[in-house]
């Protein structure tokens, strides 16, 4: 995701800059509007190709996370002072960025803070709908209720994230073999058998003199092919993160066969588990749908749902706007429909969640099943090939030699 670099003024009157996570300029100019900044200036952050990973920027992984929260949430229901709360987490958490947030978390709570502002100070560590779901268990006065509601929800979400990655381990992990072996092959073992034939002096079958010929071109533009593959991806990989590149790449990914299908079915998974979410903790439905676009992880989606804002701004229903997107199926308009009509959105969204995890679930059991055969065969038909070329030439000498 885009780093970006704002100037912001502050509620007590300062003026800061920060450093931001988001899908694009205008979404998080959005979001620190919602939160009460004055945004002065949001700046994209050059050359991020060259940053890696968010790794060891003090984004929390997924489980951490949960861990802490399900701790928080325990102590909160205890009965326990928020400062009396947050000095039991941070004697028994271990030493990092997030006991050295925790700690300026504390201060500003003793200096007379509102919880959810000061989370709100670190966006690299508190995501924005963490913050607002605070925010609105504080307004109300049931913090623990809010809070175990997001516990629920992203406990859904990593199980969803755990199938899709657990769906992709064993396909990627069979790619990475079949091209290690495959350049093991062409780059030592055929070089070995081709100098055995040369000694030989035999003339070879056509299949081998093509599979010779492939391995003396792969080794003989390696040291040009090496910089020309790393140059290319990192080109490719500063156009994707541009708007126009990655727009563009969107928009493939949902035309693709098969994928296409199942990137919109987690797409709105997410969006309508998240949006019950924000519903269920009090959060307005606008200002809701605004913190739910993000999850949609797809930037065409997230234009058409922009646009569907807008209308239920302006007093369309929900369920009409979502409609007009086009990527939003009969049922769940059905669905989200019913629940809107009676007065049941959030409890609704959270059964087209359930529905389309489910789908998902379903679609990737399918193309692991399916998959996963076809790799071994592709696998097994070109080591095969490779072999069967190799020695070919050794039947038919032995068959001289007699």
């Amino acid at each position: 995701m885009p780093s970006f670099r704002c100037k912001i003024g502050t509620a007590d009157g300062r003026v800061v800059e920060k450093e931001f996570d988001a899908v694009n300029q205008d979404l998080l100019r959005e979001s620190l509007e919602q939160q009460g900044f004055h945004v002065f200036q949001v700046k994209k952050l050059p050359f991020q190709f060259l940053r890696g990973t968010d790794l060891g920027r003090g984004t929390l992984a997924g489980r951490r996370f949960l861990s802490f929260n399900q701790e928080l949430l325990v102590l909160l229901r205890s009965g326990l002072p928020i400062l009396q709360v947050l000095d039991t987490i941070i004697e028994r958490i271990e030493p990092g960025t997030l006991l050295e947030v925790l700690r300026e978390i504390r201060q500003d709570v003793k200096g007379g803070s509102a919880l959810s502002e000061t989370f709100g100070k670190y966006p690299k560590t508190f995501p924005h709908l963490y913050v607002a779901s605070i925010k609105a268990g504080e307004r109300t006065g049931d913090l623990p209720v809010t809070l175990g509601r997001y516990i629920l929800y992203q406990k859904r979400v990593e199980a969803l994230k755990a199938k899709v990655r657990g769906a992709a381990f064993y396909p990627a992990l069979l790619t990475i073999a079949v091209i290690g072996v495959l350049l093991f092959m062409l780059l030592y073992v055929v070089p070995s058998f081709t100098q055995i034939y040369t000694d030989a002096n035999v003339q070879l079958p056509l299949m081998t003199r093509m599979l010779i010929a492939v391995a003396e071109g792969l080794t003989g533009s390696l040291p040009l092919t090496l910089p020309l593959l790393v140059a290319g991806l990192v080109g490719v990989r500063i156009f994707l993160r541009s708007e126009r590149g990655g727009m563009l790449f969107d928009r493939l990914k949902l035309k693709a066969p098969f994928f296409g299908k199942l990137l919109i079915d987690y797409a709105l998974s997410s969006f309508c588990r998240t949006f019950g979410t924000t519903l269920s903790s009090g959060i307005p439905a606008v200002q809701a749908m605004q913190m739910s676009r993000g999850t949609l992880n797809n930037r065409l989606l997230e234009s058409r749902l922009t646009r569907a804002i807008q209308r239920v701004e302006e007093g369309t229903a929900i369920s009409q706007a979502l409609e007009q997107t086009g990527f939003f199926p009969s049922i769940a308009l059905r669905m989200i429909g019913v629940g809107e009509t009676g007065g049941s959105l959030a409890e609704m969204l959270g059964d087209v969640a359930e529905y389309y995890e489910d789908e998902v679930a379903r679609r990737l059991d399918r193309l692991t099943t399916l998959i996963e055969p076809m790799m071994m065969m592709m696998m097994g038909l070109l080591i095969g090939g490779i072999v069967v070329a190799m020695y070919v030439p050794i039947f038919q000498l032995a068959g001289t030699v007699r």
